[in-house]
């Protein structure tokens, strides 16, 4: 176990010169330092993710087959820094490594660096590179993380500014990120240019040879990743802030559920969504710090518990669906998660409770969006008593009320802009249930659009909104500045929440401040 030293703040890193080349102007992709000759490099920057009171995730990736070892300390100077045992980087993960940092202290700032030295050439040894998190508290101190979704969707790629929202993020000093699913666009090619309807062109200056067409290989979906990790802004906040992630449909393809039909579409020759979700699984956990279970290689679902204050609980609607088309209710959780978020929910003993949901509970989101047929999401738009998927939220929420699990609140993105909801059983179909909050943010950096229909089954009313227009004003790219991030504060001392909803341009468009239920 480390020792405990004098920390230093989130800014003082940033700015100091241990972490020069961590931080850049300009949103274009550059090196975190200068190339020596023949060296491996570690073009990706790092990552970290899943952090609790005592560990926390850490990742790279080198361009190369290599040693790698990883050093972390609680200075920035790495003075006294603890070594683990040494990592391979090799093809069969596409060189990337990551590890599991154990026995750290809470509240504690960690440095990490990572260094790797040619598999084949002892005499080549790359740069290192640095990144930081600090473990969550044991005492019930203010905590602050943000959260959004949709990452390089559209076509929408790196342009000259690049993806300015993750900087705005960082801005904030949050304790951690929560990216809500689509994570990548592997269905969504990046061309070098794309004409705008006001006559201009918008040039995407960073494009690969993965990003050039779908995602199909095991190769491909790795691309998909590592494009996303060329960009600056991305980088930066990965080395400072550890990022939770979940997934969605675009990890793998639009609206992907066991009804997927491919036979008419010549972009993919295996006509079996089964096994572009299965690779796409794989490059998920290869190219990101989560944390699974060793019995359960590839689970998404988990909790997080970050202190007396707050558990985050991260679900997956996608992995275990049923057919978005057809009869029967196709379900969401699946049997083994919808008991795990029930027995974890009601074992939870932090102040607030935060599910993490990659689709939102009351927007009906057609699979077939051109003939209104097919459910994607939750609701099925029929504004009655719940049927179809709806009765497995129904179940957990009738759960929630009958357990008295309090200060439950749902964050989610997916539909592309933000917003705020209020469900209350007085104005719903289903009544069987406690009122709750759902806020939604997104894109990160997609196209933008317009408000989705509300299902009344769960008696949702809308705070607060803020979106394109729709029709002929969808799909703005984001230079039109319709992107939009969330920030969570947990008053240490109040233990009070309060929900903003933000814009890339850092502008604050909406806010509530909800009193936990042992103090209202």
């Amino acid at each position: 176990m480390a020792e405990i030293l004098t920390t230093l703040s989130r800014r003082s890193f940033l700015l100091s010169a241990g972490a020069a080349g961590l931080v850049a102007s300009s949103g274009l992709a550059t090196p975190f330092y200068a190339r020596g000759y023949g060296r491996p490099e570690f073009i990706h920057g790092v990552q970290s993710g899943d952090v609790d009171t005592s560990s926390g995730m850490v990742w790279t990736r080198v361009d190369r087959p290599s040693r790698v070892t990883l050093d972390y300390s609680t200075t920035e100077s790495f003075s006294n820094p603890v070594r683990l045992a040494e990592l391979t980087a090799t093809p069969q993960t596409d060189c990337a490594v990551k590890c599991a940092l154990e026995d750290l202290l809470p509240d504690q700032d960690i440095f990490y660096r990572f260094t790797a030295t040619d598999l084949y050439d002892i005499n080549r040894v790359s740069e290192p590179v640095v990144g930081r998190f600090r473990t969550a508290p044991l005492r019930k101190r203010s905590v602050r993380f943000v959260w959004s979704g949709d990452t390089a969707g559209q076509g929408w790629g790196i342009d000259d500014v690049g993806m300015k929202t993750y900087s705005t993020m960082r801005l904030h000093e949050p304790d951690f990120f929560i990216h809500s699913g689509d994570t990548i666009y592997a269905d969504n090619p990046i061309p070098d240019e794309i004409a705008l309807r006001d006559g201009g062109i918008w040039k995407n200056r960073v494009v690969t040879h993965e990003k050039r067409d779908v995602a199909r290989t095991l190769e491909e979906y790795r691309g998909q990743w590592k494009y996303n990790l060329l960009d600056n802004h991305v980088r930066e906040l990965n080395a400072v802030c550890p990022t939770f992630y979940q997934w969605d449909d675009h990890e793998v393809l639009n609206n992907w559920s066991a009804s997927t039909d491919l036979s008419d579409d010549p972009r993919y020759p295996e006509k079996d969504v089964a096994v572009y979700a299965a690779r796409a699984g794989r490059a998920f956990n290869e190219m990101t710090p989560v944390r699974t279970p060793p019995t359960q290689p590839g689970r998404i679902f988990r909790k997080i518990a970050y202190g007396p204050l707050l558990d985050v609980f991260f679900v997956d609607l996608r992995s275990y669906r049923g057919p978005n088309q057809g009869e029967g209710d196709g379900g969401l959780f699946g049997w083994r998660q919808a008991d795990w978020l029930k027995r974890e929910l009601a074992a939870s003993r932090a102040v607030w409770k935060v599910i993490a949901c990659d689709m939102p509970v009351g927007l009906v989101v057609w699979d077939d969006y051109a003939n209104r047929r097919g459910s994607d999401a939750i609701a099925n738009g029929d504004n009655g008593p719940p049927t179809g998927r709806e009765t497995e939220f129904a179940e957990l929420l009738r759960f929630i009320r009958d357990n008295a699990i309090d200060n439950l609140v749902w964050l989610t993105a997916d539909v592309h802009y933000t917003a705020a909801h209020h469900y209350d059983p007085s104005r719903a179909a289903f009544k069987d249930f406690l009122p709750f909050w759902e806020f939604v943010s997104g894109p990160l950096h997609s196209g933008t659009y317009g408000p989705k229909e509300l299902d009344m089954t769960f008696g949702p009313d809308v705070r607060f909104i803020k979106a394109s227009g729709g029709g002929v004003d969808s799909n703005l790219p984001p230079s039109a500045g319709l992107q939009f991030f969330g920030i969570v504060d947990i008053n240490g001392q109040t233990k009070q929440m309060t929900v903003r909803l933000m814009d890339r341009q850092d502008q604050e468009l909406w806010r509530v401040t909800l009193d936990p239920a042992a103090v209202a």
